[in-house]
């Protein structure tokens, strides 16, 4: 693959994954018993990245991605959390995936990403509230972002076996890791 295929196609990725960010933050938060729970659908940029480039790549897509965002309608907290969530989550996701395409699905990855992308959230408000009292929040948040995970896992899938672009990355990828998550 071309250096300037892969710039383009990582840059618009980001484009992407920021104005999804932006977007998402002005939906009111409809969960009130769980505060800031959200759809993560910017996550639907990252699950694609980890399997249709380097995770070199993916990783850098994810924290400029984090940066653009915060640098276009956040704050040092909102950047806090959302780091500490989408680190956890990145993390989290590539060693599930490192189970392989035999025993773990793109939809159970980006589910164990909406799980960890919680836990990691929770464990930064606990730090700044130096109280663990907010990890009374997790089951529900769990439940949420598991739930949400799976969705966005669907559409990742969807995207990742419908889209031309998307597809011929995919391919790519596997070729290179020799290893094959979908039916083309």
């Amino acid at each position: 693959m071309s250096n300037l295929r892969k710039m383009i196609f990582i840059s618009l990725l980001i484009a992407q994954g920021v104005v999804i960010g932006l977007l998402e933050n002005m939906i009111p938060y409809p969960f009130s018993f769980a505060p800031g729970a959200k759809l993560g659908l910017a996550n639907l940029i990252t699950i694609i990245a980890l399997f249709t480039m380097p995770k070199k790549d993916s990783f850098l897509l994810v924290w400029l991605r984090l940066l653009l965002t915060t640098l276009l309608g956040g704050t040092l907290s909102t950047f806090l959390y959302s780091m500490s969530g989408a680190m956890l989550s990145y993390f989290g996701m590539l060693l599930v995936k490192k189970i392989g395409p035999k025993f773990v699905s793109i939809i159970g990855i980006s589910a164990t990403g909406g799980f960890m992308h919680n836990v990691g959230q929770l464990l930064t408000a606990a730090f700044i509230a130096q109280s663990w009292s907010v990890l009374l929040y997790l089951p529900i948040l769990s439940f949420l972002g598991i739930l949400s995970g799976i969705a966005i896992g669907i559409a990742a899938n969807y995207l990742l076996q419908r889209v031309d672009t998307l597809r011929r990355f995919q391919i790519e990828h596997e070729q290179y890791t020799q290893q094959k998550w979908s039916p083309h």
